[in-house]
């Protein structure tokens, strides 16, 4: 298996992309997936690279990718050194970033396959509403597939609260990482890229205007994104396939770090639906 890791994705006056491309050597032109990860997430999260392994063993070239203003640097992807980036994140940047893979890989380079057939998303929880926005808009999109995806960006904002009135006046707001115990910061900003850019942000929207094959897989002991959610979004695209996993919680029994060496359960059945689908 070829793995290139932490290959670097630099564009004029942008923040670089960390990436990672796995695949296995064929002469045949090769399908793409690309993995978006969710909020306070990162590439090397838990077992994603399993995950990659077992897609590149299906024929698949996976790539995974850091947001460009996730809080990793390219020194240090993994913790969140970088929260002036985090504070400027925003829906704009995340699909700008996914759109700058998408040129890479069809202008093509030594961290890919020669030839390559067709490029499928997959986004995990806030990554979900990332490719489910971009699937709707950009042709080159063959397929998108969402693991525990959120329905709607607008109702995280929770608008008509007192912590939302005072995140207006103060400018910045701040939310706890479990896992690195840091404050992350979220500059005003983020709420008005948002307001700026309803429409095209606007979940429902996209899935209403799908025209790709749609999977929706969503654990049905989520405790951070309802299956409720998931059986919105397949409500707005009745071609799309639902696939609950029983008992299955929002990162499908992996965590962080993650020590095995094979998936869990419940992801190892993901993966393999996600493959199914995509063949």
């Amino acid at each position: 298996m070829i793995i290139n890791k932490n290959r670097i994705l630099s564009s004029e006056n942008k923040k670089p992309i960390l990436y990672d491309v796995y695949y296995n050597e064929t002469g045949n032109p090769q399908p793409v997936v690309i993995f978006c990860h969710g909020y306070k997430g990162f590439k090397d999260w838990g077992a994603w690279h399993l995950v990659a392994e077992a897609f590149a063993e299906s024929g698949f070239c996976f790539v995974k990718f850091n947001f460009s203003h996730n809080g990793g640097t390219m020194e240090n992807p993994i913790d969140f050194p970088d929260l002036e980036a985090f504070a400027e994140n925003n829906f704009s940047f995340e699909l700008d970033d996914l759109d700058r893979v998408l040129n890479e890989i069809e202008k093509g380079n030594d961290n890919f396959p020669k030839k390559i057939s067709t490029i499928s998303l997959i986004g995990h929880s806030r990554g979900g509403g990332i490719v489910l926005i971009k699937a709707e808009e950009d042709t080159r999109i063959h397929k998108v597939v969402t693991w525990a995806s959120v329905s709607d960006f607008k109702a995280r904002f929770q608008e008509n609260t007192a912590a939302f009135e005072t995140w207006k006046e103060t400018g910045v707001t701040h939310v706890e990482n479990s896992r690195t115990k840091q404050m992350l910061p979220h500059n005003f900003q983020f709420y008005k890229d948002f307001k700026k850019n309803e429409e095209r942000f606007s979940i429902k929207r996209a899935v209403k205007n799908m025209k790709v094959g749609q999977l929706i897989v969503h654990g049905s002991e989520d405790p951070t994104v309802s299956e409720k959610e998931a059986r919105a979004i397949h409500s707005w695209n009745p071609e799309s396939e639902l696939k609950i996993i029983d008992g299955a919680d929002h990162v499908f029994g992996a965590k962080h770090p993650f020590e095995e060496s094979n998936l869990p359960t419940d992801l190892k059945n993901v993966v393999e639906k996600t493959i199914e689908f995509l063949k």
